[in-house]
């Protein structure tokens, strides 16, 4: 019985969070919304580059190769952002976490060592 609660507390907690993650952002949305002041004009919208009236167009394609730097830089930043927690919280799982996390970084090893294969990585 003692085991049960435990678990039903865990769930308790999660919806809380939960719920507390939802409403936040919305009464912080709606405050802002109804506190701010609402007064349009035409110079408003217009593009503002510090100070100075815009001088040619504003759409500008970036290389894709910028997107697939950056796509690379995340994947490998979440895996770092993983393992400290990872090894953190599976402390008492030893060696099975150890195997784990392991996997996990032969895996993303290999995204890199295909994107490098691809000449994804390269400028020229």
């Amino acid at each position: 019985m003692d085991f049960y609660n435990l678990y039903q507390n865990n769930y308790l907690i999660v919806a809380v969070f939960l719920f507390l993650g939802i409403l936040l952002p919305v009464v912080a949305l709606t405050a802002g919304r109804l506190l701010r002041p609402y007064k349009p004009s035409a110079e408003k919208y217009t593009t503002y580059e510090s100070g100075i009236e815009p001088f040619h167009q504003s759409w500008v394609q970036y290389n894709v190769r910028y997107y697939l730097f950056a796509l690379m830089f995340v994947i490998f930043d979440v895996e770092t952002v993983f393992l400290y927690p990872w090894a953190v919280a599976y402390e008492e799982l030893g060696v099975f976490a150890l195997i784990e996390m392991g996997i996990f970084v032969v895996l993303l090893t290999l995204g890199l060592v295909y994107a490098w294969k691809k000449k994804v990585l390269k400028w020229t």
